[in-house]
Parts: C-alpha cells; structure tokens; sequence
C-alpha cells in the first residue's frame, strides 16, 4: 500500500523539479527563507503552533497563487495590468470610507477573510509604471516621468492617508525603481533627489504626532526609555546580546521575558539576532542577497521592456524591505512598521510577497518566448 503512493509522490516530486516555469534556484531560496520564518516564529510566539500552522497555510496560499501567476505571459499580465491596479486603487478608496484597524484605516474585513489592500499596490503600482513606460521611448522625457510620478502619487497618497506612512513610502519605492531603472540619466535622478530632499523639511508640518514622535525617538531613545524609546532599546538589547553565535534557538531572553513588543512581527529579526547571533544574521542576510541577486538576473535576461522593468523592481523593493526591517530593529531608522519579509507573522504581506515572486517566475519561463 506504501510503495504505490510512494511511487506516486517521487513521481510528482520530479515533475515539479523539471517544472520549466520555475526557477528553481529562487524557488528552492525562497522555501528555504519560509522554513527559517517558521522556526523563528516558533521560538518567538512561544511555542505556539497555532501562530505556525496560520503561517504555513499562507504560505501554502501564496505559493499556490505564485505557481497560477508564473503560468500566465507577461503580456497577458501587462494587458491587465491597468484593471489590476485600478482596481487596487479603488479598493484604497473602500478603506477609506469603510475601513477598520488599531487606530488607523488599513483593513477590510470580508467576514471570511481580513487583509490589507495597501499591500497589493507595492505589485501593482511599479506593474502599472512599466506598462505606462513600456510603449514609450527609454529614457523617459520630463512629460513621462511627470506622468508615472502621478501614477506612484495616487496610490502613496491614499496609504499615506491611512495612515500608513512606512507602506506608502514603500509603495513609492517600488514604482520610483521602475522610473531609475527605465535608463534615466544620473542627472535627472540627481536633480530629483535634491527636490525629495529639500521637499523634505516642508513635509514635517504635516506628519501626525505619533509619526513625528518616532523620527525623534530614532534620534534619542533614551530621552523615554520606558515611553516611547522602550522599542528601539529592547530591540537593541536583543540584538547585542546575541553575540557572534547566538543564545541558541528558544533561549532568547527579550521575546521570551516580554521585554520585546512585537516579538513575532515587526521585531522578529531582533529574536533572529537574539538566538542565532551575528553568525546566523550574515548568513540570512546572504539568503536575502541571493534571491535579490537573482531577480536582478531574471531581469537581466527579460526580452521585453515592460518584463524587465517589473521584475527589477520587484527585487529591489525586495532589497529595501530587508533594509528597512534590519535598520529599524537597529535604531538606524524610525519604527514604520515594515515586516521582515517571508519571516514576519503576516498573511496579505507573505501572499503578495510570494504574488509577487510568480510574477518573475512568468517573466522568466517566458524570457524565450518574447521578441
């Protein structure tokens, strides 16, 4: 009874590893990634396997939706494109009117399932820039940019709204990387980069008190230690106490002891860094460099402006979120509440994650196939 199904699984087994629609390097870096996200918020939830078992069945959802994804063309997904992302963009517009979460307005909650739309935008805002580039002549001209920095503005505005400044700055990132990455000139990206930053200043006014709290809690923490510096100093804690090696996995003082908030989402790399030491730290920052490295090549390879746009920006949004996560848990940067990617509790931001990853799984089965 054994050896039938056993057959029958090897024989799955290998017709899903001669998969040609996948990369299989990414592929295999990316469960990889998931199962350390499992083990780590194993130990940092306690031991809960409620916490895993939800987890592992987004995971499940998400590499479902990346294998139904990495089947369509591109030039299908650049067809839908403008529906997909005006159809993000609306359902911004329903959180704003209907919208519900922990002082702010960031979900939507369908009875069957709760999610949050602003993470659906970090795909389609940079889909929608390279379909808006992709007829047009590389580089852009200043009409064109103005015309796609409209395009990022709409979303990022609305997220920003929320608010949600963190995912909205993201959002802004991504699309930004497809306009860096359409061949404009180190002038251009000079000049508007001194307008972000003198653009900069002017902004203060009009960010909330709570988001203006953590900008100077980043600079001093130790002005509230037990207020609003109590974050960033516990996290630090973590993180140094860590060691070369580590304290070992579920022997973790700070999660474990609940001085760390937020053990299992926001601060997870800080559990990370607690249990597995600078040692595990370079080790999963080198799996994070690998998958960005590796998108960066399925770009590369792309025959098709619109393909190659997308998938650089997907991996560098990648990239950014890793940096974001990393500096805030370290002080570097305010606490914005950007997950840890693939590692972080989290069910819309895994899945769009992993939508996301089928996107270059598409890019790159049909790289042959384009002109």
């Amino acid at each position: 009874m054994m050896q039938p199904l056993v057959m029958r699984l090897r024989r799955f087994a290998v017709r899903l590893w001669e998969h040609k629609r996948l990369d299989w390097p990414l592929m295999s870096a990316l469960m990889l990634l998931a199962g350390v996200g499992l083990i780590t918020l194993y130990s940092a939830g306690d031991e809960s396997m409620r916490l895993v078992v939800n987890q592992a069945l987004r995971f499940l959802l998400g590499g479902a939706l990346l294998l139904l994804i990495s089947r369509i063309s591109p030039r299908d997904l650049r067809t839908w494109t403008p529906w997909l992302y005006s159809f993000s963009v609306l359902l911004l517009v329903i959180v704003a009117i209907v919208g519900e979460g922990r002082g702010a307005y960031r979900w939507l909650d369908l009875g069957v399932v709760r999610f949050q739309p602003s993470e659906l935008l970090k795909l389609t805002t940079p889909m929608m820039v390279a379909w808006y580039l992709h007829p047009r002549h590389l580089p852009p001209s200043w009409k064109h940019i103005l015309g796609a920095a409209v395009l990022i503005g709409v979303p990022a505005g609305l997220i920003a709204e929320q608010p949600d400044l963190g995912t909205a700055l993201l959002v802004g990132a991504a699309g930004t990387f497809v306009l860096f990455l359409s061949g404009m000139g180190w002038r251009r990206i000079l000049f508007l980069l001194g307008l972000v930053l003198l653009a900069a200043p002017a902004a203060w006014p009009f960010l909330h008190d709570y988001q203006r709290q953590r900008v100077l809690t980043m600079l001093n923490p130790e002005s509230d230690p037990l207020g609003a510096g109590w974050h960033i100093i516990q996290s630090k804690i973590a993180v140094g106490s860590g060691g070369f090696f580590g304290k070992g996995w579920q022997h973790g003082t700070q999660s474990h002891l609940e001085f760390l908030p937020e053990h299992t989402t926001d601060f997870v790399f800080a559990v990370f860094g607690e249990e597995f030491g600078l040692f595990g730290v370079l080790l999963l920052l080198g799996l994070y460099l690998f998958i960005v490295g590796r998108s960066l090549w399925i770009a590369a390879q792309a025959r098709e402006t619109y393909a190659r746009l997308l998938a650089g920006s997907i991996g560098l949004s990648f990239f950014v979120y890793v940096v974001v996560n990393g500096g805030m848990i370290t002080g570097l940067l305010p606490v914005v509440g950007v997950p840890l990617p693939l590692i972080s509790y989290g069910g819309t931001s895994a899945v769009s994650l992993l939508a996301g990853f089928g996107v270059l799984m598409s890019i790159h089965a049909h790289r042959k196939m384009l002109k």
